[in-house]
């Protein structure tokens, strides 16, 4: 189908869907970007469509399945609240825990590499604005980050297999 097909054909529809979406879901808001996801969707697959074709069944399936898949996936999340907010609250205590013991290490670094770490991946300072306060050329300021990203990560990971072998 080409794009003055489409427009002549498909486009037409779009009340008609925003109609039978408003019925389905109840909702202004819901109905709209219910028809704007379908729209878009029969653009994309425009190619394959064929002007004789039954477009106006194909146009309300799809959002009919669209809503479909949506109370699927609201009645699915809802159905597993506490092990949901178990799992956050692990990861975030898991975060913190990583987070304190990076914070530990990169108190441990020499002073200038800490200052340029710090900078860079917590400050996101640029390399050239770094290299104005600290006086480093770009060659000692690749290296000091990089010497304090190799620390870092090598230190990071013998604790946490001395975490794991206990």
């Amino acid at each position: 189908m080409k794009p003055s097909e489409f427009n002549h054909i498909i486009l037409p529809m779009r009340d008609e869907l925003l109609g039978y979406a408003r019925s389905v879901t109840r909702s202004e808001d819901n109905a709209e970007d219910l028809v704007q996801e379908v729209m878009l969707r029969l653009w994309d697959m425009r190619e394959r469509l064929s002007s004789e074709g039954r477009l106006k069944s194909l146009a309300m399936t799809m959002v009919r399945n669209m809503f479909l898949d949506q109370q699927r996936h609201e009645s699915h999340s809802e159905a597993m609240p506490d092990k949901i907010d178990i799992a956050v609250d692990d990861r975030r205590a898991e975060l913190r825990d990583e987070t304190r013991i990076i914070r530990d290490i990169v108190a441990q670094l020499p002073p200038l590499q800490q200052q340029i770490f710090r900078m860079k991946e917590i400050e996101g300072y640029t390399a050239e604005e770094i290299m104005q306060i600290t006086g480093c050329t770009a060659d000692n300021l690749r290296r000091n980050l990089s010497r304090a990203r190799t620390k870092i990560r090598e230190t990071y990971i013998k604790i946490m297999m001395k975490g794991t072998i206990k």
